[in-house]
């Protein structure tokens, strides 16, 4: 007979049945005519795929959401922006707070696996303050766009303004990558102030809570004069996300400036570039139509969104510092050391091991989706290996054939974007069905490795 605590589902379990289950939830909303507009009809596998687009914060998406969907209906998907973005457990510590109730210790549990954090004290603290900044940036971004969009004739009247700026903000802060005007960022292709709003939005969500909560605490130390020290975290964390960044935008400019750049001015160049380069992060919108690039900009770009944002943060892939742990990892062995030494601190083993696990079983994801991808929808290889890379860096770019595939190619999609949101560890854990007590160990033997 099993017993009750092996019966007992773990934290990691709860989180992804919470995901899952307000997907499912979502998706049947979705389909209703509630949320949509007046004679228009859709399929639930689009619907489902919508849910799971909007709570992944991905931004793939079959439908043109602001033909299909009334607004009540947007306002529903920007509620699943949030709570994907900012993550179920931050908005749950919210109305737990609200009506008085006393966050326990499996709360505590629930909110540390949810925001990937090793220690259970401060936890209602931090939770409090990543609410507050994502407000208020969210707030911030909001007026500025709407005051733009009013000024530069986009919209004619304040409250069309605020509607579309506020959305415009809460997409690229949570970077769902959602868009009401059906062709993303590409009417704005020459606004370069809205679009350095968006990129800062995108950043502010990309390169994670901690980073923005440590920043908050550097200023509050500068004004009290007193000496801050960033944690290593945020060191690795911002020199991997904006050498990226600039990487990217690089690379952009590279392949495209004797294709889609050639025509234009070096300031059109450079704006595209970042401004795709920044993208690629995490958020998902487009100043230029996708299917327009050359294939070693769509390599480049998957390759970005399989890397991904942050960890704690609104985005995807396999994160940032998984990456500078491999490539730390590879240099230092390249240069005989056997310890990793990064800024001044050395890196845990049991880090090292698994940021490598994480790279090993994404690569087998991203492949074996586009192998079956391909396989089933007999679609070009190079496009369905971005389409998977964007699902699963929850990014949301698409070179245009999400819309093309059938209910296999869609279902494999909305997959990765899970997976995404909730990540490889997480995945890994759900998995796992106990610790196994190992009572004796085999003779060691070494074998050949690599050559």
């Amino acid at each position: 007979m099993v017993s009750a605590n092996k019966r007992r589902l773990t934290s990691v379990q709860i989180i992804v049945f919470f995901y899952i289950g307000l997907i499912l939830f979502s998706s049947i909303l979705l389909y209703t005519p509630l949320f949509l507009q007046p004679g228009v009809q859709v399929s639930y596998i689009d619907s489902l795929f919508t849910a799971a687009s909007a709570i992944s914060v991905t931004g793939l998406t079959v439908l043109s959401i602001h033909e299909v969907y009334n607004e009540a209906g947007i306002l529903y998907l920007t509620l699943l922006f949030q709570v994907g973005g900012i993550g179920i457990m931050t908005l749950g510590t919210f109305f737990w707070l609200l009506m008085g109730q006393k966050i326990g210790l499996e709360q505590r549990i629930w909110i540390a696996t949810d925001h990937n954090r090793s220690t259970l004290s401060g936890l209602v603290s931090l939770m409090r303050t990543i609410l507050v900044l994502a407000i208020l940036i969210e707030l911030i971004g909001t007026l500025l766009l709407a005051m733009l969009f009013l000024v530069n004739g986009y919209e004619s009247n304040w409250l069309d303004a605020l509607y579309y700026g506020f959305f415009a903000s809460v997409s690229a802060f949570t970077n769902a990558g959602f868009d009401l005007y059906g062709n993303s960022l590409q009417g704005f292709a020459h606004d370069y102030l809205v679009q350095l709003i968006v990129m800062l939005l995108i950043i502010c969500g990309a390169i994670g809570f901690p980073v923005l909560v440590e920043l908050r605490t550097y200023f509050a130390y500068r004004r009290a004069k007193m000496r801050f020290t960033f944690s290593l975290f945020t060191k690795v964390t911002t020199v991997t996300f904006f050498s990226l960044v600039g990487l990217g935008a690089l690379l952009f400019f590279l392949f495209e400036r004797d294709a889609l750049l050639q025509q234009m001015s070096w300031h059109e160049g450079l704006f595209y570039s970042l401004f795709h380069s920044v993208t690629s992060r995490s958020g998902g919108l487009t100043t230029l139509d996708v299917g327009l690039f050359s294939t070693p900009t769509l390599v480049m770009l998957a390759g970005m969104m399989f890397i991904g944002a942050s960890p704690s943060s609104v985005g995807g892939g396999i994160r940032t510092t998984t990456f500078f742990v491999i490539i730390a990892t590879v240099f230092a062995h390249m240069r005989g050391f056997k310890d990793v030494k990064v800024f001044g601190r050395e890196l845990v083993d049991e880090d090292i091991m698994r940021s490598f696990l994480v790279f090993f079983v994404a690569v087998f994801l991203i492949f074996t989706s586009a192998m079956l991808i391909v396989w089933l929808e007999d679609l070009p290889f190079h496009q369905v290996l971005f389409e998977v890379c964007s699902a699963f860096g929850t990014t949301g770019l698409s070179a245009g054939i999400t819309a093309e595939m059938g209910p296999a190619g869609k279902l494999t999609l909305i997959l990765l974007m899970v997976i995404g949101r909730v990540g490889i560890i997480n995945l890994l854990l759900f998995l796992k069905r106990h610790d196994q007590v190992v009572r004796y160990h085999h003779p060691k033997e070494r074998i050949m490795i690599g050559q």
